[in-house]
């Protein structure tokens, strides 16, 4: 077995046990539904957009959009604001909270539980793993660009 294959099986075992240690453990309910995160997600990346156009856009009806959007503003996540340009037009934007949210949902693991482990190490071992990690990733970004 080559070196590569050995460190391969290694860090595979050490990242399963890592996973398992420090993925997010929600209690029932804390995640948000698809479609609250869709919507969330997608006025992430477009910008401020109405209520219909929004519903074009993730193709809903727009009854739909508008109860996610009025279920979302009411945990403070979106906001509804009139259009500077057009003032008949309400748009509908993500809160700093809203934007909180949709990154605590992309979230893989607990920075909590990484935060207190964290915390036990020293700096040198806190950059050797975070870099070692950028390493792999950067290996293999290596491999795939053609």
């Amino acid at each position: 077995m080559t070196g590569a294959e050995e460190f391969a099986k290694e860090f595979e075992d050490a990242f399963q046990k890592a996973y398992l240690r420090f993925h997010r453990r929600d209690g029932k309910g804390a995640q948000m539904s698809g479609a609250s995160r869709a919507v969330l997600m997608h006025l992430a990346h477009t910008g401020p957009l109405t209520v219909g156009e929004a519903a074009q856009h993730l193709d809903r009806a727009q009854s739909v959009v508008s109860d996610i959007v009025t279920q979302l503003e009411s945990k403070n996540l979106l906001e509804r604001d009139t259009d500077p340009d057009d003032r008949r037009r309400t748009l509908v934007w993500l809160t700093p909270s809203g934007f909180d949210a949709l990154d605590r949902e992309r979230q893989v693991l607990s920075t909590e539980l990484l935060a207190r482990a964290g915390r036990r190490m020293t700096p040198e071992q806190r950059a050797a793993l975070v870099g070692g990690l950028h390493a792999l990733n950067q290996a293999n970004e290596k491999e795939t660009t053609p």
